[in-house]
């Protein structure tokens, strides 16, 4: 999953929370993003753009604490 902006996602399909880690090392947690989204973001060629378009402002959305060290 190459991209130069998102460094790794996660998604729990029964919680429908789409987690991120952004290559800057800032972590945020999604909430009620559709499977067929994450599924889009996957498929996607440019991650970011995707990202930008589609669930950036689209979902609700917390920050999480901490950096990951990877």
């Amino acid at each position: 999953m190459p991209s130069s902006v998102i460094r790794r996602f996660t998604y729990d399909e029964a919680a429908h929370r789409l987690d991120v880690e952004f290559v800057s090392g800032k972590r945020y947690s999604y909430h009620h993003v559709p499977p067929e989204e994450v599924a889009g973001l996957r498929a996607a060629e440019s991650k970011g753009a995707y990202f930008n378009l589609h669930i950036r402002d689209g979902y609700a959305f917390e920050r999480r604490s901490g950096t990951s060290s990877a």
